[in-house]
């Protein structure tokens, strides 16, 4: 952290302005000759005085900081046009030492389990920006009674009764969608991703169970309406009809812009720099993010082996990737197997694995759930997508057909879709 922290300080010294935006305080940084320098810094700002070189020569502790070429030095290092890049590598770094100090902390005097969640949880909230007054808030909303309102900036789901329950994936919003394994988790998420890229979105998909080349598979297989099983060998399987349509098949596929993570073991704070290098790399299209899954996310600590407390961590904070960004983050999550002692065995909440954490940070719990998939024998060929959370609207059951040969999700017509009674959660 030493080059990060230079920097930062370069850029306050090159642009003293800063000093009174940034959120990065003195003890956020990890070298105390650099605390020093900061705090110096901020003392000059109360002062009404310039952050300059000249003006830091004067500090009682240039020697013992390196003297005026190390101040030098530091501006050397500036990089003003990615402040806000530096900032955050600071703010993560110092977040990452201070969970440290309280899970010592904690040990050494046996807290309760709740004390140190709400501990760490306090760390995790520090942001950047997230500055309004009451002022500018009501502002925004003067004209409401008068106006007609905006149309709400959400990713359609490409579904359209999913799409009155929950209008859409909204930016800053968390989906789960959870089911048992094989019950169509990833070709949901795939119709998903190929939906919001059609319709102009930049889906950015983090794959941490199935490599790359299978995630491609299972696209062009569901887009062309092929037998999954024949892509192990296009050139002997494919039908010539088949192979005909091939060429438009990946046409199609490739308008959706979507890219792939497939790295295994990956880490929140490792999907914020990829999003936001995708961010840059597309200005004009908006991320929507998917994850699959929950469990195989990596957590920043071992928290001694405690899964309660490593999901609680990576919940938080994919809630607050969402909302940093103001993208919508749909994550797969997998069942525990409580649900096959029951007698109906569609999903409850608590069938979630860690469910209390991730119950409370989602914005919107959806559950898979096919007859088929325990009764081979059914004639019924749908997927039952059961809202059972949702944040902002009412919960709800509907159907959508599913080829389980191709992947392919299709809506059904509506006298075959069940809307349960709203209700507000």
């Amino acid at each position: 952290m030493m080059f990060v922290e230079k920097s930062f300080l370069g850029c306050l010294i090159k642009a003293g302005y800063l000093i009174q935006s940034t959120v990065i305080r003195p003890e956020y940084l990890q070298e105390t000759h650099h605390q020093i320098i900061m705090k110096r810094m901020m003392d000059l700002n109360e002062a009404g005085k310039p952050i300059d070189l000249i003006m830091l020569t004067t500090i009682p502790e240039l020697k013992m900081i390196g003297g005026i070429s190390y101040l030098n030095e530091l501006e050397s290092f500036a990089e003003v046009e990615k402040f806000e890049e530096i900032e955050d590598l600071i703010l993560e770094d110092w977040k990452e030492r201070e969970k440290r100090n309280i899970l010592q902390i904690a040990a050494a005097n046996d807290w309760e389990i709740h004390k140190v969640i709400e501990k760490l949880n306090a760390i995790s909230e520090v942001k950047l920006d997230d500055y309004v007054s009451i002022s500018d808030a009501l502002m925004e909303v003067y004209e409401a009674p008068w106006k007609d309102p905006e149309p709400m900036n959400s990713v359609s789901t490409g579904i359209r009764h999913l799409d009155v329950l929950t209008g859409g994936f909204q930016n800053g919003e968390v989906t789960i969608i959870a089911a048992r394994p094989s019950m169509g988790k990833t070709d949901v998420m795939l119709h998903l991703a190929k939906t919001a890229g059609w319709l102009g979105f930049l889906p950015i998909i983090f794959s941490l169970e199935m490599p790359e080349k299978l995630i491609t598979k299972r696209l062009i297989a569901s887009t062309g309406g092929f037998n999954r099983s024949k892509l192990r060998n296009p050139k002997l399987l494919l039908t010539e009809k088949q192979k005909a349509k091939w060429a438009e098949t990946l046409g199609r596929l490739s308008k959706t812009n979507i890219h792939i993570y497939d790295k295994s073991g990956q880490t929140i704070p490792e999907m914020r720099a990829k999003i936001r290098k995708m961010m840059h790399q597309y200005p004009d299209k908006k991320p929507i993010v998917f994850i699959d899954y929950l469990t195989l996310i990596h957590s920043n600590d071992s928290f001694g082996g405690n899964s309660h407390m490593q999901v609680t961590e990576i919940s938080k904070n994919m809630k607050m990737m969402a909302k940093e960004f103001d993208i919508p983050v749909v994550c797969l999550a997998q069942l525990n197997r409580s649900v096959e002692s029951r007698a109906d065995k569609r999903p409850m909440m608590s069938d979630i694995r860690e469910s209390g954490s991730i119950e409370q940070d989602a914005d919107v719990i959806l559950f898979l759930y096919r007859e088929q998939y325990y009764n081979r024998a059914s004639m019924n060929d749908s997927l039952e997508i059961i809202v059972a959370k949702n944040r902002n609207g009412p919960v709800g059951a509907i159907s959508v057909k599913y080829n389980i040969y191709t992947g392919k999700i299709e809506d059904v017509p509506p006298v075959e879709t069940t809307v349960q009674k709203a209700k507000i959660i």
